[in-house]
């Protein structure tokens, strides 16, 4: 199964004509999940043709405004459409009571159910899992609580060569445990070995979100190894003074995180708007670490595997 990850929304708290605040729409192994949802998430999605009614669970990194203030449009055009299927909303727990006052504001209401995870509760554990990936809840430093999500695709079992293992007469009771890489003796005491009889399964893959953030060394474990790394990239270095005053980071802050946690690819976005473009920021980061590229809005990017 594939795992993207499209950019709705790449800008800071300014929305301009060519980047909108902070969203983001994963596929992972047949799952939909939207991180951040900043003013015109939903208009977003239309141009870059994400289903709405695909999305099952949202995940919200902190409550500037630039991060949630799409949510609630979203949230009521699900309704609109009729929608029955549960969302799983994970959050700082202060947006639960905001949803709630909108819709008392209104004497309003969902069609369908809204599960709240408040997520300061459950910093560095796993807050959804199932049987084809995760998705891991990180701190991040920033002005108020902020936090990031590590999404891994589990690695897939051994695939079988079926026919090698019929052709050879491979009783069909051996193949679970073949499948998991392990050998087996039959009762006449013969070894049948798993990989005379499978292939590598694809390998884990993993995507690290982290967006605001000042530059913070303790990040480095938290996404070591990563194959893809999302970092907010604010300023360039000559606004150094800007970004620790609001506690974001330059792009070459970001590349360093990049460069010390071993990632295989870093991803710069959530630029002010008083950047026409990203070349500084791409120029700055590029001298730090090799593998970077400044995203704009609508991009769709394949995590690699391994």
């Amino acid at each position: 199964m594939s795992f993207s990850v499209t950019i709705l929304g790449s800008g800071s708290a300014l929305p301009t004509s060519r980047r909108k605040p902070t969203s983001q729409y994963i596929q992972c192994a047949g799952r939909h999940f939207l991180i951040d949802c900043g003013e015109g998430t939903q208009l977003q999605m239309r141009k870059y043709g994400v289903k709405f009614q695909r999305i099952d669970q949202i995940f919200i990194s902190h409550l500037h405004g630039d991060h949630y203030f799409g949510l609630f449009g979203l949230l009521s055009t699900l309704h609109l459409l009729g929608r029955e299927k549960k969302i799983t909303l994970y959050a700082p727990s202060p947006l639960e009571h905001i949803l709630d006052a909108i819709l008392k504001a209104g004497n309003g209401h969902f069609s369908y159910e809204i599960e709240f995870i408040a997520v300061e509760d459950k910093v560095g554990e796993v807050i959804y899992e199932d049987a084809k990936c995760s998705v891991t809840c990180i701190p991040l430093l920033h002005k108020i609580p902020t936090f990031g999500y590590v999404i891994r695709q589990k690695a897939k079992s051994r695939v079988l060569n079926a026919e090698k293992a019929e052709r050879d007469g491979i009783s069909v009771a051996y193949f679970a445990k073949l499948k998991n890489g392990e050998d087996v003796i039959t009762n006449e005491g013969q070894t049948i070995c798993s990989d005379d009889y499978t292939l590598p399964g694809e390998p884990e893959r993993s995507y690290a979100y982290c967006s605001d953030t000042a530059y913070s060394e303790k990040l480095v474990p938290l996404i070591r190894n990563v194959d893809v790394l999302y970092h907010e990239a604010t300023f360039v270095d000559a606004l150094q003074d800007r970004a620790v005053a609001t506690r974001h980071s330059t792009a070459r802050e970001a590349a360093l995180i990049a460069k010390q946690a071993n990632v295989h690819h870093l991803m710069l976005g959530h630029l002010s708007a008083r950047y026409d473009d990203g070349k500084a920021h791409l120029k700055e980061a590029s001298e730090v670490f090799g593998s970077v590229e400044v995203v704009e809005d609508g991009l769709s990017y394949l995590v690699p595997q391994g």
